[in-house]
C-alpha cells in the first residue's frame, strides 16, 4: 500500500534536522574558541578585527576570520559591517570567557565532542550489550564534565545546597569528615574544602587519570594539605564514620546504584548525611519530553 507523505510535516522535520545539524557543526567552533582562548581574548577587547584577534592569540588571521564569521552567524558575537570588526557582548562573555561564571558553557560541547570520538565503542556496545565504562570514554568527557558542572557547584553548593541539609553546615564549620564519591577532577571537593577549612575531605573515583588530575588541581588551589583524592569505587571506598557523603551528578552513571547506596549507609555515622545531586528525570518516557 502506498504511503502518502504529509509535505508540511516532512518540511517541518527537515528544518528541525537542519537546525540540529547547524548546532552540531557549530559545536566544534566553540571548542576551538575555548581551547585557543579566542573568547577570553575578545572579552575585554571591545570591537576587534580578525587581524588583531589573531595577533593576540598567536593564531592565523585567515582561520580566525572564518571563525569570527561563523560566530557572528550563530549569534555568539556581534559584527559591524561598517568597519569589519567583531564584538563579544557582555552576556556572551559571561557564558563563554569567564570560567568562574555560574553560566560558563563551553564544557558542554567538550562532552559532546567526546561522544563523537567514542562512536566506534558505542556501536560495539549496542551490538554486544557489554556496556561502556566511564573510564573507557575519550578524555574530553572528563575535562568537559568538570568545566561544565563546576560553575553550578560554585554558584550553589555552599550558598544553598549544603544549608538545605539539617545540621550539616554546623558540622562542617566545626570540623567534619566528608567523602565526595565519584569526584572526577575534584571540583565539588575543592569548593567544599575552601569553604570549610576545619573539615577533612576525601574525594573518591575509580578513574585513575581523574584522581591524578584532581590532586594537581588541589595543589594549585592551595588545599592539597586538607584534601585527599583516592582511587576507589562507589561500592568499595573505605571508611565507616563519615559525617557527610556526597554524590554529585554521578549516581545515575553507576552500574549498581542500589549497591552504592547500601555502601553509603554503612559508611556513615549514625547521624551522618548522604547528599545526592542528580539531574531531574521522570520514570516514564513521555514525562521527560
Amino acid at each position: 500500500m502506498a504511503t502518502t507523505l504529509d509535505q508540511q510535516k516532512l518540511n517541518e522535520f527537515v528544518m528541525k534536522f537542519v537546525g540540529d545539524l547547524g548546532a552540531t557543526l557549530h559545536a566544534s567552533t566553540v571548542i576551538v574558541g575555548e581551547k585557543l582562548g579566542l573568547y577570553k581574548a575578545m572579552a575585554d577587547a571591545g570591537p576587534i578585527s580578525p587581524e588583531e584577534l589573531a595577533r593576540k592569540t598567536g593564531t592565523t588571521e585567515r582561520n580566525v576570520r572564518e571563525w569570527l564569521a561563523a560566530q557572528a552567524a550563530s549569534g555568539y558575537v556581534d559584527y559591524d559591517p561598517a568597519n569589519g570588526n567583531y564584538t563579544l557582548p557582555t552576556e556572551q562573555a559571561f557564558a563563554l570567557a569567564d570560567e568562574s561564571s555560574p553560566a560558563y558553557l563551553p564544557g558542554a560541547f567538550r562532552i559532546a565532542a567526546a561522544l563523537f570520538r567514542d562512536e566506534p565503542k558505542l556501536i560495539e556496545a549496542f551490538r554486544t550489550g557489554n556496556g561502556l565504562g566511564w573510564h573507557e570514554h575519550d578524555n574530553d568527557l572528563f575535562v568537559g564534565t568538570e568545566k561544565f558542572f563546576r560553575p553550578n557547584y560554585a554558584a550553589n553548593l555552599v550558598s544553598s545546597w549544603l544549608p538545605s541539609l539539617d545540621g550539616v553546615v554546623e558540622k562542617l564549620t566545626a570540623g567534619a569528615t566528608v567523602a565526595d564519591v565519584g569526584c572526577g577532577h575534584g571540583a565539588s571537593t575543592i569548593i567544599m574544602a575552601k569553604a570549610y577549612p576545619n573539615s577533612t575531605f576525601i574525594g573518591y573515583d575509580y578513574h585513575r587519570e581523574s584522581i591524578e588530575q584532581a590532586r594537581k588541581i588541589a595543589e594549585r588551589e592551595g588545599v592539597g594539605d586538607r584534601v585527599q583524592f583516592e582511587i576507589a569505587s562507589a561500592k568499595e571506598y573505605p571508611g565507616k564514620d563519615f559525617d557527610l557523603v556526597a554524590f554529585f551528578d554521578c549516581l545515575h552513571d553507576m552500574g549498581d546504584p542500589v549497591g552504592a547506596a547500601s555502601h553509603v549507609r554503612q559508611s556513615l555515622k549514625p547521624d551522618g548525611t548522604w547528599m545526592i545531586v542528580e539531574p531531574y528525570a521522570n520514570q516514564d518516557v513521555q514525562d521527560n519530553f
